[in-house]
């Protein structure tokens, strides 16, 4: 089974390149399944109803989110009904929605998504480390399911690096997101677990880290916010990583970058 796991999509510009150019790589690559963070998605903070459903409608699968979760007022409205919109599994007990998902691909394949918090430089969540688990043992990779990706939304590599390594012959990808810079780290562990720290973005690089560059550099000068962020509007990178999996097993056999137009190096699979 092919599948591509994209970061957090940024804005106007981010959600217009998932538009533009998902159904292409879907159709090219033959990916089953796709999982796409949209935590930023919504003017670069949280995802509205309508938003959520561009992604969909572009070929995401399951859309995944972060801290910024309920950023947007209407989610708290939506998400309990949306079984392919994930929020961190490590919030609060009784919080809105769904930090893991069971969905069936389109080949038929039952994939398991599964969306957590880190905890370095977060805010008080309770462990990902232990909830992620109990998420996995419900629904074992080789049984109940073909595919699992966990997306850990963390500020630290060595925490993401930590999720994989604990997870490894477990589950088939753990893949972070947050910082919205793709690193070069991706690798299939010992026992058969696909790692990336960072998926990346989906946004304008020609910014800081998807925001106009204005109002971030007076604050890193001056300390004094003067402004609210913008999401830069230029041309977007598709950033991510896609994986294809054992069909006995759900561990992987291939794992490559993916990054498609805007201003970074182009990196496509060769599968």
């Amino acid at each position: 089974m092919r599948l591509l796991f994209l970061g957090d999509v940024v804005g106007r510009s981010g959600r217009d390149a998932i538009t533009a150019r998902l159904p292409g790589l879907i159709e090219r690559h033959r990916f089953d399944f796709v999982v796409v963070n949209g935590e930023n998605a919504s003017h670069g903070r949280g995802l509205t109803e309508s938003h959520f459903a561009d992604l969909r409608a572009a070929g995401a699968d399951v859309v995944t989110l972060g801290d910024h979760a309920f950023d947007q007022r209407d989610t708290l409205s939506y998400i309990a009904r949306e079984d392919t919109l994930v929020r961190p599994i490590n919030m609060a007990e009784g919080t809105p929605g769904r930090g893991a998902s069971f969905i069936e691909s389109r080949g038929g394949h039952r994939v398991l998504v599964v969306n957590a918090l880190g905890r370095v430089f977060m805010g008080p969540i309770d462990d990902p480390f232990r909830a992620v688990e109990a998420a996995v043992a419900a629904c074992p990779l080789g049984e109940q399911a073909d595919a699992i990706i966990v997306d850990f939304h963390t500020e630290a590599t060595s925490e993401i690096q930590a999720m994989g390594h604990f997870l490894d012959g477990r589950v088939s990808l753990v893949v972070g997101t947050h910082t919205h810079i793709p690193t070069a780290d991706h690798r299939i562990l010992r026992g058969g677990t696909g790692l990336m720290a960072d998926a990346g973005m989906c946004g304008d690089f020609d910014s800081v880290i998807g925001v106009e560059t204005d109002e971030p550099l007076n604050r890193f000068l001056t300390g004094v916010p003067q402004g609210r962020f913008t999401p830069a509007e230029g041309e977007a990178t598709l950033c991510g990583v896609a994986i294809e999996t054992d069909p006995r097993t759900g561990l992987l056999v291939n794992l490559a970058p993916l990054r498609v137009g805007g201003t970074l190096a182009e990196a496509l699979p060769g599968f």
